[in-house]
């Protein structure tokens, strides 16, 4: 399972000042709890084996300092638990009234003992001093060891670049490539999942144009990458809606979603399903993707 919890502020209510709305302080602190609550409820009833969270906040204004994280550990407590933080800023002094302070991160959750886990730091496109107030973008990647096997199952959680002009993205992409890569040619298993803000370009989107204006998602062309990988992303349901404006209360037919979570899997691990869960965003912008597989000889 793989879900951006939007730092358990950015439900169906709030607009958001980067995606052309006006708000930056998001929800309340009851809502921010309600929505904390929500998703947590919602890991509980699929109890997922693995689990990757994007924008897990720990110690931020913009959630009260409601540790979310230690939250979503206690949903599942045998659970091996590992994080990585992505945005950790004493102070963000813009926009008016300010973000303030923000200690934020990526989580992943493991029924499988995990060996090892390691922050992997991502190419940033800001320069300084914009830079010191942004997220400073990361892999999370964690090891199983599999059964009478020399291989391991490599998870990758991530949450890559979303308000650049594309060449964050890309570069984000190309290291993502490399250490898939270097994995795959040592025999192993990946599954690489979370928020791309990008599209897999074998991934129809017609469903979900993107209108004049509005933030536009990267785009991940799978030409670039082994054919030993495949691409997933459940266009059945958006996995994230813009933040232009509130949802609750519009009209879903001329409002802005997009198709950017999903996973990348290596060519030993076959599918059996893939789900996007309809949660009409009520708790978070994003919806969570659930992904079932089996691993081959």
């Amino acid at each position: 399972m793989t879900w951006n919890t939007g730092y358990c502020a950015l439900g169906d209510n709030p607009d958001f000042f980067m995606d052309h709305g006006t708000q930056v302080i998001t929800a309340s602190r009851d809502r921010v709890q309600t929505n904390l609550e929500s998703i947590a409820r919602e890991i509980a009833t699929v109890s997922p084996d693995i689990l990757f969270l994007q924008e897990v906040d720990r110690n931020s204004d913009r959630s009260y300092k409601i540790d979310t994280l230690e939250r979503f550990y206690e949903v599942l407590p045998a659970h091996d638990q590992t994080f990585a933080a992505n945005y950790r800023v004493f102070f963000v002094p813009f926009p008016i009234p300010p973000i303030g302070k923000v200690d934020s991160g990526i989580a992943t959750l493991s029924r499988f003992p995990l060996t090892s886990s390691a922050r992997v730091s991502l190419p940033c496109p800001f320069s300084w001093p914009v830079r010191l107030a942004n997220l400073k973008r990361c892999l999370l990647v964690s090891r199983i060891p599999i059964s009478d096997s020399d291989h391991e199952l490599i998870l990758i959680n991530l949450h890559l670049e979303a308000y650049d002009n594309g060449t964050g993205k890309a570069a984000q992409t190309a290291a993502l490539r490399r250490i898939m890569d270097m994995e795959l040619d040592k025999g192993n298993y990946l599954i690489v999942g979370g928020d791309f803000n990008q599209v897999f370009s074998n991934v129809d989107t017609s469903s979900y144009p993107v209108y004049e204006n509005m933030w536009q998602p990267g785009l991940i062309d799978i030409a670039d990458f082994s054919d030993h990988y495949s691409f997933l992303m459940d266009n059945a349901v958006p996995t994230c809606r813009s933040l232009d404006r509130p949802y609750a209360g519009a009209d879903p037919a001329s409002f802005q979603f997009y198709m950017i979570d999903g996973f990348i899997l290596s060519s030993n691990i076959r599918v059996t399903s893939l789900k996007t869960l309809d949660l009409d965003f009520v708790a978070s912008d994003h919806n969570p993707v659930l992904l079932q597989v089996t691993l081959l000889p």
